[in-house]
């Protein structure tokens, strides 16, 4: 697992947002061989599609052989209703980009049968290959997509009864009338994120502090969904300083430390961007010491340690 950390929610913005950009360009997408996005809704990614747009007015990025997969959407709430899902993409997103309509997938809260709309979808993805990178975010709770606590974490899309806390919390969306936010949802499940060839959270603020210590410093556990990314080899948490405010200060440092090394001893050009070294550094050639004067730190270390010379 990876985990990334900015100062605030903007640059966690650009941060994802720019990943999102090379893994898209990095794969270069065919009509035949398209990329295949799975994408989160809320408050967690407005900025990170404020940046997306912003790629494509500047021709820095295409849509046109993407196709995404939403993680979810409200049961009984009307397509066009300002607070749908299906109306947050595209108020945010779709609308603003030059992505085929044809290649948009977002559950349908008002199907006949909401079961099948549910087995449709899951085979909709199979249909394309599967999901190249799925990106989520989180409640103060945990929760991935409408994975509420105590979700099996092998679990496919279905319909899912939302959690007080979840109903709550996304009152702020429905003028704080707790009585106006849906009961229900579709939603794709933990296991349908997880089968994901690359999964990336996005965590930020304070109130999702503990959320991100259950992900990071404890074990996998269904009352905290989100913890099942341990499990998934190519996972990415990028989160900004407050959500660091209940892990312990040496895994702070630690996952710190790993992306000094990066950038500073083997060099971010030798490392892909999901982890993997390319290519590693030729050390240069140790400069000749003479014998009064023989470092016991090298000059890396001290660069690294900030630990003087010893003589």
């Amino acid at each position: 697992m990876r985990l990334i950390i900015r100062s605030d929610y903007d640059e966690v913005s650009e941060y994802i947002a720019t990943y999102v950009k090379n893994r898209i360009l990095e794969y270069n997408p065919t009509r035949e061989r398209p990329f295949v996005l799975g994408l989160p809704t809320g408050s967690s990614p407005v900025g990170l599609y404020k940046c997306l747009v912003k790629f494509y007015r500047n021709n820095e990025l295409s849509f046109k052989h993407v196709v995404t997969f939403n993680m979810d959407e409200y049961v009984g709430l009307p397509r066009d209703h300002p607070e749908s899902y299906h109306s947050f993409m595209w108020h945010h997103l779709f609308k603003h980009i030059d992505i085929a309509p044809d290649n948009v997938n977002i559950l349908d809260g008002n199907a006949e049968n909401l079961s099948e709309e549910c087995v449709r979808f899951e085979r909709k993805i199979k249909s394309v290959g599967g999901i190249e990178l799925f990106i989520g975010g989180i409640g103060p709770d945990g929760h991935i997509a409408f994975n509420e606590p105590g979700s099996s974490l092998t679990s496919r899309t279905r319909v899912k009864t939302l959690a007080y806390d979840t109903i709550l919390a996304n009152s702020r969306f429905f003028d704080n009338d707790i009585n106006k936010v849906p009961r229900m949802a579709l939603t794709v499940g933990v296991g349908t994120v997880m089968e994901a060839r690359e999964v990336a959270i996005i965590i930020t603020g304070a109130h999702k502090a503990i959320a991100l210590s259950k992900c990071i410093e404890e074990g996998v556990n269904h009352m905290w969904t989100v913890s099942a990314i341990q499990h998934h080899p190519k996972a990415l948490i990028v989160c900004d300083e407050d959500a660091t405010l209940e892990l312990h200060v040496k895994t702070v440092k630690y996952f710190k430390s790993i992306e000094h090394v990066i950038n500073n001893l083997i060099g971010a050009e030798n490392v892909g961007l999901q982890g993997n070294v390319k290519k590693y550094p030729t050390p240069e050639a140790t400069p000749e010491v003479t014998p009064e004067v023989t470092p016991e730190v090298t000059p890396i270390c001290e660069a690294f340690y900030n630990l003087p010379f010893k003589r």
